[in-house]
């Protein structure tokens, strides 16, 4: 089931990537059902919070009428910046599943490690490396062609 839910999360990246954002994608799951999706859309709406994660958490959020998502994994093509795992942690969810690491703002254990800091009165269970060359390569590829412009 894990791969099925990153290729939906692979699935929002390509989204983001047709419209000229950085493509990363997020899906929110409780009950191994996908709840709420979110793609990359900080260029389209002048939003440097608009983040797939944010997206998909204030989704997920509104479907399940609170802000804790307990008992919900967010499956991202990207490994989580410092800002959208401090969003993982605050709204309760219990799983974060990472495509790819990002060795320059990866929160989840790369440069930081956000979801797991003990100080914290929650934290995030980690699963890594799903999909890991379908999630990396997107975002090589999109880089590729934006340097080659």
């Amino acid at each position: 089931m894990e791969e099925y839910f990153m290729r939906e999360a692979l699935n929002e990246a390509y989204k983001a990537e047709r419209i000229g954002e950085v493509p990363v994608g997020a899906v929110i799951v409780k009950d191994e059902k996908i709840i709420s999706r979110g793609h990359n859309m900080r260029e389209t709406l002048n939003d440097p919070t608009a983040h797939a994660e944010i997206i998909a958490i204030k989704r997920a959020s509104e479907v399940l009428e609170s802000w804790r998502l307990i008992g919900c994994t967010i499956y991202v093509t990207i490994e989580p910046c410092s800002m959208c795992a401090g969003a993982i942690v605050n709204s309760r969810i219990e799983k974060v599943a990472i495509g790819a690491l990002d060795p320059k703002m990866g929160a989840c254990g790369s440069v930081i490690n956000v979801v797991q800091n003990k100080n914290f009165n929650h934290r995030v269970e980690i699963t890594k490396g799903i999909l890991e060359t379908k999630c990396s390569s997107i975002m090589k590829d999109f880089f590729k062609k934006l340097r080659y412009r």
